[in-house]
């Protein structure tokens, strides 16, 4: 009895230690593979996409038939979908430039983490999931969900042929405002296209200030940008006027959805972390690129939507329509 007590105390322990290399071997994987599409990156457009989707709350009213907890849902995952395409797409189509650049040789594909298979396949996954919950949405998100991934995927490509490629980066990342609004309403509206062009002068302006960090390599490789093109100085004046442009977009939407004082207050902060940024990085001193792309820009979008949202659902929303 006793020796019969050790084996199934022996099995026990070996099923233990077995469960746990599976969860270490899933969480490592899953780790993996958020960091290949950088997924704290969602930072930039997800803030964004929410206040598309509350101001569509605001105009449209309750959504017929389908609670907007779960419309919330079905537009976060679609931000996750594609942004994981989009992102592992790039670095699968990259992968033999990331593999010759001292800054990105480490990345998961040529470090040998994550295989071009693998990744090529995690593309496909998230191209289908987003489509099937943009169908779970309404028709005009479904139908124009191809439409969506074409111009997130076509974005990697636009390095290898022209130097407004940081347009088209910006111009992905604008179809968060304006497709979470058309998800809550089916329409357009000036206001979210509004903020979806702010959204594509900011991201084209501090991906211009990113891109320095490469010059020299995409020189030697062939590949454009606007600071090959025009060099540091002028690079960080054409990002200066894309910001320019930003703030011209913020300040009109302001106007025509009649902000409150708490939106402003988001506008402000927003606006004013821009131009700081622009004191971080200098044509001879770029140490502080990566503060001025990630940490300040990540901020100023978190808080600009944090106080659009609230000051929708404080003072805007009209919560009789919801039975409130």
């Amino acid at each position: 009895m006793g020796s019969n007590t050790y084996e199934v105390t022996e099995r026990s322990t070996d099923i233990r230690v077995i469960v746990k290399l599976l969860k270490f071997k899933v969480s490592s994987k899953i780790k993996n593979y958020l960091s290949l599409v950088k997924f704290s990156h969602t930072i930039f457009a997800m803030p964004f996409a929410m206040m598309g989707f509350f101001l569509g709350l605001q105009q449209a009213g309750p959504i017929a038939g389908k609670p907007w907890w779960k419309l919330l849902i079905l537009v976060l995952l679609c931000m996750i979908f594609a942004r994981n395409a989009a992102m592992a797409f790039n670095r699968w189509l990259d992968k033999n430039f990331d593999a010759l650049n001292p800054r990105t040789a480490t990345r998961e594909i040529p470090g040998g983490i994550i295989t071009a298979k693998n990744a090529l396949l995690f593309v496909v996954f998230n191209c289908i999931a987003f489509i099937i919950a943009a169908y779970f949405i309404n028709r005009i998100c479904f139908f124009l969900s191809p439409v969506a991934l074409f111009v997130i995927l076509f974005y990697s490509y636009t390095k290898r042929f022209t130097r407004l490629c940081h347009l088209v980066l910006g111009l992905g990342l604008s179809l968060a405002p304006i497709g979470a609004y058309l998800a809550v309403t089916g329409r357009f509206n000036l206001l979210p296209v509004l903020f979806s062009l702010a959204v594509l002068f900011w991201v084209s302006g501090f991906d211009i200030i990113y891109a320095l960090q490469d010059i020299d390599f995409d020189k030697e490789n062939k590949l454009y940008s606007i600071p090959v093109y025009s060099g540091k100085k002028n690079a960080l004046n054409i990002s200066t006027i894309l910001h320019i442009l930003t703030a011209t977009c913020i300040i009109l939407a302001g106007i025509v959805g009649n902000f409150g004082w708490l939106s402003w207050i988001g506008a402000f902060v927003f606006l004013a972390l821009l131009v700081y940024q622009h004191t971080l990085v200098r044509p001879e001193n770029l140490s502080k690129v990566n503060v001025a792309f990630f940490t300040t820009n990540g901020i100023a979008s978190v808080i600009f939507s944090a106080f659009v949202v609230l000051d929708l659902l404080i003072n805007k929303m009209d919560y009789s329509s919801y039975g409130i």
